[in-house]
């Protein structure tokens, strides 16, 4: 049966009709995260190698909250608004996930919310 997990220390509820994580039979679900300003103002400046960390950074961030670490992650799907910065993303993922990566898809969409470069969501293993 999944469990939302209501409250993380640290980390306001959001306004928008979604858990931001779930677990499920041993797995933690985190809804898409993207590299936010502090406040969630928008996306952090300077292209997109500071909003992949960023947005890498808010990953680690809830997973830490249930206990967890990005060692945990088995599955990630990365959404990017513009391939022609695979490389860059791609570049940073890599400081984050540097041995034993989890699986992942990467694919191209036409916009994200509110003018972000890039999204993910993953899912990790307790």
């Amino acid at each position: 049966m999944p469990k939302q997990v209501p409250a993380l220390p640290g980390i306001e509820p959001g306004s928008l009709p979604f858990s931001r994580v779930v677990e499920a039979n041993g797995f933690v679900f985190l809804a898409g995260q993207v590299g936010d300003r502090p406040g969630g103002e928008g996306p952090v400046p300077g292209g997109i190698e500071p909003e992949t960390r960023a947005m890498l950074d808010n990953v680690e961030r809830l997973l830490r909250a249930v206990g967890l670490g990005l060692a945990s992650v088995v599955k990630a799907t990365v959404y990017l608004r513009d391939f022609d910065e695979f490389a860059a993303m791609n570049a940073v993922y890599r400081e984050y996930f540097p041995v034993e990566p989890p699986t992942r898809a990467t694919v191209g969409v036409t916009r994200l919310a509110s003018d972000y470069r890039v999204e993910i969501e993953v899912v990790a293993a307790r």
